[in-house]
């Protein structure tokens, strides 16, 4: 799919797998199980330890290693590299091979340079383990604002002069919280204001109450309701569908409950469910 001008390559069910590529950036966040294409991004942005999101690591770093791909980059919590490492050690001793690795420790705060003009921030969700969300930043530079009524000659000018005459901007344009708690909405501007928003709705209807939902560390479809009027994205992906959802009953819940101008905005993961859904 195509959302807010990103090629999104994008699998999700909660408790199975989450692997979310931007083909475009050469880029996933999360890994989940490893899905075939995602062993070409030679960047990967981890949320966090939980298998489902994590737990193809291994398996990443080997088969881009058996097609003589350059080592991948990993970009982990600063709180998890250690214990990553110890378990890239042991791969190393089971497989008896090198899987290499470019392992990044990051965290909130950090500005991570991605090249060619973008750049990653890292942001704390609160979750049940420690789990961090990244927003994807564009930047551009041009002439100063208060240059742009002065003619080239002028402008000229200044800079020979040694006049700083251009500024550079930044646009967020995409953000993904990884498992979190609603409240990363109100405590991340990039979550409110990027071009595209990825975000985890786990439950969508009562059979699984708000209060359970919060208790798992997860977002219950109430819960974005209560926040619609923070939303400034563009366009929204809802990822993380618990597997006791039908695609139809995830559908109709969004349709039925869901305001106009937030409904029109979202987008819900339902590629790939029946595939992983638990069998029956």
């Amino acid at each position: 799919m195509r959302l807010a001008g990103h090629l999104v390559h994008a699998l999700s069910i909660g408790g199975i797998e989450t692997c979310i590529q931007l083909p475009e950036l050469d880029l996933c966040f999360d890994i989940g199980r490893c899905p075939h294409a995602a062993v070409k991004r030679k960047r990967v942005f981890l949320t966090h330890t939980h298998m489902d999101h994590a737990g193809g690591i291994a398996y990443h770093a080997a088969t881009r290693d058996l097609y003589k791909a350059p080592a991948p980059t990993w970009y982990v919590p600063r709180e998890n590299a250690a214990d990553i490492e110890a378990l890239l050690a042991v791969w190393r001793r089971l497989d008896g091979s090198d899987l290499p690795v470019n392992l990044v420790a990051c965290g909130p705060g950090d500005s991570l340079d991605l090249g060619k003009g973008w750049v990653a921030h890292p942001f704390r969700s609160p979750h049940r383990v420690p789990t961090q969300g990244y927003a994807l930043g564009r930047l551009k530079t041009r002439l100063r604002a208060d240059l742009q009524g002065l003619g080239e000659q002028a402008v000229r000018e200044r800079r020979l002069a040694g006049e700083d005459v251009a500024e550079t901007t930044e646009t967020i344009e995409v953000a993904f919280t990884g498992d979190s708690l609603p409240e990363v909405i109100e405590r991340e501007e990039a979550v409110r204001t990027a071009r595209l928003l990825v975000i985890e709705c786990t439950f969508v209807d009562d059979r699984v109450p708000v209060a359970k939902a919060r208790g798992s560390g997860h977002i219950h479809l109430d819960e974005i309701l209560d926040r619609a009027d923070l939303l400034q994205n563009e366009a929204i992906l809802l990822t993380h569908f618990s597997a006791r959802y039908s695609d139809e009953q995830i559908v109709s819940a969004l349709n039925r409950r869901m305001p106009k101008h937030l409904r029109e905005r979202v987008t819900p993961l339902l590629h790939g469910r029946a595939a992983l859904a638990e069998p029956t």
